[in-house]
């Protein structure tokens, strides 16, 4: 017979196919035999009864083998899940999540004190380019952004206003609701979707690439190398891009106002001075920083969390932009109600 291999699977197995019951298989001429072969005698056999004579012991170990192997899958129907199931499995996965936030926030202020205690280890490189990638790279963005936000509020606040004969109120709408919630909040959204993904991306594809494991084996730790000037590039660069982001929508609002409603751009600065508090200017403030804060951990907790897949990478970043934003609104209401209980409103 020659070799039953998978390069002659076709031709034997025509040549079984050509041979009327019962078959008679004898593999005594049989020099090589493959896998692919022994499966075709074996079929031979389960199907048509077919009888196997002359097999040495190597070939009929490997016929023993494959029919061993031919065996029917245990399928096993998924079980239908609730909507109770669903509900206490999100549940019980956002609270894994958030016990590993809690986790990865104490591993990083263990990593922020002892870049405290021994400044040599600190990497001034690694902060001074997060600063550019974070807060001057943004500007662009972040400004226009602002400026038409500024404008479009301008002009659905006048549409309303105007109806009462109030639309130089317009001024108060666009200063309060800019410096005290927008300007932060939507600078926060950009950061957490330009930033925070990126961190998740980079630190996960490090995790890929073994340069985390690599960095452990050498003795530098991932926290402080990687963490830790990427959260404190984001602190201290949120303030100044949420200043940015409440004078641009400021200015998008006085351009709308002149043009739109034609309030003289002197007038609107003067209104703008009077109505805006500077509680509010310190409100939007204080609360960029912790807003930098959130994105950076999330970001860079999910980027932690990215295991030996390219796949995990999208969708750990998806779940740090996701995680961050969520957490951002909820510190955002948070906030919002502690400035009230203390009285600036």
């Amino acid at each position: 017979m020659g070799a039953l291999t998978i390069a002659r699977a076709g031709s034997i197995q025509r040549e079984i196919d050509a041979r009327p019951d019962p078959v008679a298989i004898d593999l005594s001429g049989v020099e090589r035999i493959d896998t692919v072969g022994a499966w075709l005698i074996h079929r031979t056999v389960r199907d048509r009864g077919a009888e196997v004579t002359g097999a040495s012991d190597d070939v009929a170990k490997l016929l023993d083998q494959v029919a061993q192997a031919d065996r029917p899958g245990d399928v096993r129907r998924p079980k239908k899940i609730g909507a109770v199931g669903e509900l206490g499995h999100w549940v019980m996965e956002a609270g894994r999540t958030f016990t590993g936030l809690l986790g990865f926030f104490g591993a990083t202020l263990i990593g922020l004190v002892a870049v405290i205690t021994h400044p040599r280890r600190f990497r001034y490189n690694a902060l001074v380019q997060q600063f550019d990638v974070v807060g001057v790279r943004a500007l662009g963005i972040i400004g226009l952004m602002s400026f038409l936000i500024g404008i479009v509020i301008g002009q659905q606040g006048a549409v309303q206003l105007q109806q009462f004969g109030a639309e130089v109120y317009t001024i108060n709408l666009i200063g309060r609701i800019t410096v005290r919630e927008l300007g932060p909040l939507m600078t926060a959204i950009m950061v957490a979707g330009r930033s925070g993904s990126a961190f998740a991306a980079q630190i996960g594809t490090m995790k890929i690439t073994e340069e985390v494991d690599a960095m452990r084996t050498i003795g530098v730790s991932p926290v402080e190398a990687l963490v830790v000037p990427r959260i404190l590039a984001t602190i201290f660069i949120m303030p100044l891009l949420a200043f940015w982001a409440m004078l641009t929508a400021i200015i998008g609002g006085g351009v709308f106002c002149w043009i739109g409603l034609e309030i003289p751009p002197l007038t609107y600065i003067q209104r703008i001075a009077e109505v805006v508090p500077a509680t509010d200017v310190w409100v939007g403030l204080i609360k960029a920083p912790v807003f930098g804060f959130i994105i950076a951990l999330a970001g860079c907790f999910q980027g932690m969390l990215v295991a030996n897949d390219s796949e995990q990478v999208g969708l750990k970043t998806t779940a740090a932009v996701v995680q961050s934003i969520f957490l951002v609104i909820v510190l955002d209401a948070v906030f919002a109600v502690f400035f009230s209980s203390v009285g600036w409103i």
